[in-house]
């Protein structure tokens, strides 16, 4: 975006969130009075929609229905009903999506079933990676014999067009928030006879993703940052059709057999990604999803995307302006939803915007993370919270002993 597009006064914010067509959606956050909630990156809000739905699920649904639900409430549809509404947001057709387990089991699923496919036997990780990925690749070398090929940041496709093999690669990165050329990637590893298993996990609900379009093959990724899902929502499985029917789950479940009440002895495989799918999904999380991605019915994702960039941009500009070195790119097209800044004390200038009532992350050693979730963090919000910041440099109000002591959780 041009410099002369980033709001230079808080009048100018206001301005721009009279005119943001995304405006209306924010009434659908239960946030609380007083806080600016800039972490939606790591955990989105919850809507008023899915705690309603927790409701109804936990008191009429289990409660009364017991297991009579899973018929009468759609329960054992869920994992491809709620597949079917996060597809449009990753660009996929609605039977390429399931909803199962987490991204670390999804990660070892997706990639250990795709060295087959490949040329060359070779896991390949990016040493910039979030460990969880990192940890994966390590464990699927083990158990399967692949050479484990760890390399720098930035190196992985290169890497995958020497030695063929499986790619796992995050689309945003969860640091510094670089967004991967999907489409240039996929180019290099059909060259290479490679296959990439995509981390969506920061993507997903802030990018206007285009998987079909841009050739990828397998995904997954978390639903509780941008998609709202609540803490320890299920992830999810994309397996392009054509994709699907080759491979073979390395963790065959019951869920993904053709016929589970058939209680067959024998693994039979569902039709296309449903063979991803392996125990029994968690319903009341399931539900708090369904209802959650409802905040996305009837908006453009082009929209949530432009409108990332430019609360980026105002992030870049104001943090630049406090002398903060930005780890991001400066270039929106090339960050995701959130925008990181270096600062020695970083941690403890967190827990001071905290205290505030501004609430970034932090990721060590030294990065703070202000996520930009479009459909409720307004212009209004950035420019206070960067108000705050730059009081808080300013008058070293960072500098208390409290705010030294880390948390588990940071």
């Amino acid at each position: 975006m041009a410099k002369a597009d980033i709001p230079a006064t808080r009048e100018d914010c206001e301005a721009r969130d009279r005119d943001d067509p995304l405006a209306a959606v924010r009434g659908e956050f239960a946030l609380p009075d007083g806080v600016i909630y800039l972490d939606g990156h790591s955990l989105g809000p919850a809507t008023h929609a899915a705690l309603e739905r927790v409701q109804t699920t936990a008191h009429e649904e289990w409660a009364r229905g017991l297991i009579r639900s899973w018929n009468d409430a759609g329960w054992f549809e869920l994992p491809r009903t709620v597949g079917a509404k996060l597809a449009r947001l990753i660009g996929a057709g609605p039977d390429e999506v399931i909803v199962t387990d987490s991204v670390s089991v999804n990660l070892f699923k997706l990639a250990t079933a795709a060295l087959p496919l490949a040329r060359g036997r070779a896991i390949i990780v990016e040493d910039s990676e979030f460990p969880t990925d990192q940890y994966v690749a390590e464990g699927i070398a083990s158990l399967t014999g692949a050479d484990l090929l760890r390399v720098s940041s930035g190196e992985g496709a290169n890497a995958l067009a020497r030695t063929g093999g499986v790619l796992m690669k995050s689309v945003v990165n969860y640091r510094t928030s670089l967004v991967e050329d999907i489409a240039g990637a996929e180019a290099i590893a059909a060259n290479a006879g490679g296959v990439i298993v995509w981390d969506l996990s920061h993507a997903t609900g802030v990018l206007d993703l285009q998987l079909n379009a841009h050739g990828a093959k397998l995904a997954t990724g978390c639903t509780y940052k941008f998609l709202n899902g609540g803490p320890g929502a299920p992830s999810f499985v994309y397996a392009r059709a054509d994709v699907a029917m080759q491979m073979q789950s390395p963790v065959s479940g019951w869920f993904g057999h053709a016929e589970p009440f058939a209680f067959d002895a024998s693994y039979r495989p569902l039709e296309g990604v449903g063979r991803f799918a392996s125990g029994t999904p968690g319903v009341l999380s399931l539900s708090a999803l369904d209802s959650a991605l409802a905040v996305f019915d009837g908006i453009s994702m082009g929209d949530v995307a432009a409108k990332a960039r430019a609360l980026g941009d105002l992030v870049a500009a104001r943090t630049t302006a406090l002398g903060l070195e930005s780890i991001s790119p400066l270039d929106s097209f090339r960050r995701g939803g959130h925008v990181s800044v270096r600062h020695p004390e970083g941690y403890a200038v967190t827990q001071a915007l905290i205290t505030r009532g501004i609430i970034p992350d932090f990721r060590a050693p030294d990065a703070i993370r202000f996520g930009v979730a479009p459909p409720y963090v307004r212009f209004v919000d950035v420019w206070d919270a960067m108000d705050q910041l730059a009081d808080i440099l300013a008058t070293r109000a960072w500098d208390r002993p409290e705010y030294m002591r880390r948390s588990t959780v940071t």
